[in-house]
């Protein structure tokens, strides 16, 4: 099974860092004003990891 790229969104800011970094896998989510996983297994890995370090809170993270 491969892993999988999730957002703790009750510790997102709503910063959209990661989407701007890889708006292929993230988007912004307007009404609750959080950035939100959309394509959980695409998108380059190197793009997601960066997303990762770049999290000012650190709530995004790979699961298996």
């Amino acid at each position: 099974m491969a892993k999988r790229v999730v957002i703790e969104t009750d510790e997102c800011t709503g910063c959209e860092t990661c989407v701007e970094l890889c708006p292929d896998v993230f988007q912004f989510n307007e009404a609750d004003e959080v950035a939100e996983v959309i394509n959980a297994e695409g998108g380059p890995e190197d793009c997601i990891e960066e997303a990762i370090e770049t999290c000012p809170v650190e709530c995004i993270h790979w699961e298996d």
